[in-house]
């Protein structure tokens, strides 16, 4: 069983009782809901608008039967069996596609509460989630993390991964200098390098990106080139 952390339990009653928490520092803005900006410890967490491109790599744990039954974010019941999973900033409502990096297991998961609040953890899984990609009795695991869609109403919004415009994720910095260089450096050879600026509500990061592929295949080859060529665990991303 994982460490017991703190849970938006505290979190949802500072998102509906806004008397119980000070207004967020500049930068932040409120919105409705789950999607207001939210303190926990002291610090302050902002939800983004859209999971549209999200992808993300960490650490995942879990949590299970002191949380079950009780109220997540949402205000839905918590149940440990069912495959939901909490996360800081991606909005309430995303499905997202788990897949631990250690044996390529995956699942897909739906966002429904806020967490979690350890340092270096990116998501938390349910009960039944880590079970199925074997975290329950590890407790946490390496993963990435990819948004599959939101929901509209009861249906599920999703992209098509086999083609479009695709990219290689080469690095993600939280300074701009050092993202600089690297974009310098893979200029000489290609031609089309970009940083992109992402805000998670806590740190900024400025990613590094080759782009070019409209097709999923074709970018998996661009991908393993850049790897060939010394960058380490460089990604593909949809654009």
């Amino acid at each position: 069983m994982p460490i017991c952390k703190k849970y938006l339990i505290t979190a949802f009653v500072m998102l509906f009782f806004a008397g119980c928490a000070s207004a967020p520092p500049q930068g932040y803005y409120i919105k409705q809901g789950t999607q207001r900006a939210y303190q926990i410890d002291g610090k302050w967490y902002q939800p983004v608008d859209s999971s549209n491109g999200y992808e993300e790599e960490g650490t995942a744990s879990w949590y299970g039967r002191d949380f079950h039954g009780k109220k997540t974010s949402n205000g839905e019941t918590y149940d440990m069996y069912a495959m939901t999973a909490a996360h800081k900033t991606l909005p309430i409502g995303t499905y997202v596609k788990v897949k631990r990096l250690d044996n390529d297991k995956e699942i897909i998961v739906r966002i429904n509460d806020r967490g979690p609040f350890v340092k270096g953890r990116i998501i938390d899984l349910s009960y039944k989630a880590a079970s199925e990609i074997g975290i329950a009795d590890s407790g946490t695991a390496k993963v990435e993390i990819t948004a599959l869609g939101d929901t509209v109403g009861d249906k599920l919004v999703t992209r098509d991964y086999q083609k479009g415009n695709f990219l290689v994720q080469v690095g993600a910095f939280t300074v701009k200098s050092n993202a600089t260089r690297l974009r310098d450096s893979l200029l000489q050879r290609y031609s089309n390098v970009s940083i992109t600026t992402y805000d998670r509500g806590d740190t900024v990061f400025y990613r590094v990106r080759v782009g070019g592929a409209t097709s999923l295949k074709e970018a998996e080859k661009l991908k393993d080139r850049i790897e060939t060529e010394g960058v380490k665990s460089p990604f593909v991303v949809a654009d």
